[in-house]
């Protein structure tokens, strides 16, 4: 395995300005839920804030949230919606560390990174892009996170569509390429369906031929899963033995279903509360070191906005990966318009992702 984790490079806070920077302001929470003005709102990177006179950098972070102070000069991130009177959150619109905010761009650069042509064809992620070499960096590195990390699936139904990519998505499972599954009520019901029928949205999932009535299929799935009451109860009634929902139940894999307007069902283990929804997949974005989000936009989205592109695993800061891939290149570059910029884009077919990772990881 030729993977090898960056080393990051932590500031120079022997620096003038960081070395003589003031420490931060903070602002008491005088109304639950609202932060102060002149709050300062964090980003993506790795930020620092000089606290009784040290340097303290910001775990667990995630884009557009705030930040407090604790009793013990800890730095911790909070939604608006989580913050409490009393709450002393920092403020200031400054990040070079005029402000004791300071936000850190450089630490995974290496010495060694090639300068770019000004003029280069295809510079940008499209579907004419040549992704050999992605794929063998995405080989080498879920070798590596399997043991080392915690890998986040964010999928969407397309993923459960098709026969192949079912299985393949199961024996990727199997082999412990999964720590945390995040979704909607459409991946699971399909999966569950093909698992029972061995149909998705009333097509056989091998041949995709319509069956008769096949739109009730999806919907009689619903209606056994919530009499039943459980996910769990409805395997062992139905005797399912395949597929993404009954692999991640078998092999202890946390499953997180966020809710959607347009549900049918939906599914008991569906979380109706959107930022209940939030807080549980918040609270596996907060350990995830790979995130690999197929066709699933909005979920996709929801994900890339809670997961920054570092996290501190055994105090040491590494980078998360962050991985959208989707047919649609709208797809796949909404992510990095709407702030996540440490991520790599695939434009391919998900079905045919899912089949190249299971035979190049399990073979």
């Amino acid at each position: 395995m030729s993977f090898k984790l960056p080393k990051y490079k932590k500031p120079n806070f022997e620096q003038e300005f960081l070395k003589n920077a003031p420490n931060v302001t903070t602002v008491e929470v005088v109304k639950e839920g609202v932060a102060p003005d002149n709050y300062h709102g964090t980003t993506i990177y790795p930020e620092y804030l000089r606290v009784d006179g040290k340097w303290v950098l910001a775990k667990e972070s995630r884009m557009d949230c705030v930040m407090t102070v604790t009793e013990d000069n800890d730095v911790a991130v909070k939604e608006f919606r989580n913050l409490h009177v009393g709450d002393k959150v920092i403020v200031g619109r400054t990040e070079d560390a005029s402000e004791g905010i300071y936000v850190y761009t450089e630490g995974f650069n290496s010495d060694e990174e090639e300068e770019e042509e000004t003029f280069a064809f295809r510079a940008g992620r499209s579907r004419e892009t040549a992704y050999s070499k992605d794929y063998d960096d995405l080989y080498d590195a879920l070798r590596y996170e399997k043991e080392n990390g915690y890998i986040v699936w964010v999928l969407g139904p397309a993923a459960v569509f098709d026969k192949d990519s079912r299985e393949a998505m199961q024996v990727l499972i199997e082999n412990g390429y999964a720590h945390a599954f995040l979704g909607g009520n459409a991946v699971a019901t399909h999966d569950l369906e093909a698992a029972t029928i061995g149909t998705a949205l009333g097509q056989d999932i091998y041949t995709q031929k319509s069956m008769k009535d096949g739109h009730y299929n999806h919907l009689d799935l619903l209606n056994k899963a919530r009499r039943a009451g459980s996910i769990e109860k409805l395997i062992e009634e139905e005797n399912i033995d395949n597929g993404l929902i009954y692999s991640c139940v078998k092999n202890d894999v946390p499953i997180v279903l966020g809710g959607s307007i347009r549900d049918d069902g939906p599914l008991p283990i569906v979380i109706g509360d959107v930022y209940q929804a939030q807080n549980e997949m918040r609270k596996h974005t907060r350990k995830a070191t790979t995130v690999i989000c197929l066709a699933t936009q909005l979920h996709s989205i929801a994900t890339g906005n809670m997961t920054p592109s570092y996290t501190v695993v055994n105090g040491e800061v590494r980078p998360v990966y962050i991985y959208s891939v989707d047919v649609s290149e709208f797809a796949v570059n909404k992510l990095r318009d709407r702030g996540t910029l440490e991520v790599s884009t695939i434009v391919t077919n998900v079905q045919d992702f899912l089949v190249n990772l299971k035979n190049n990881l399990t073979k």
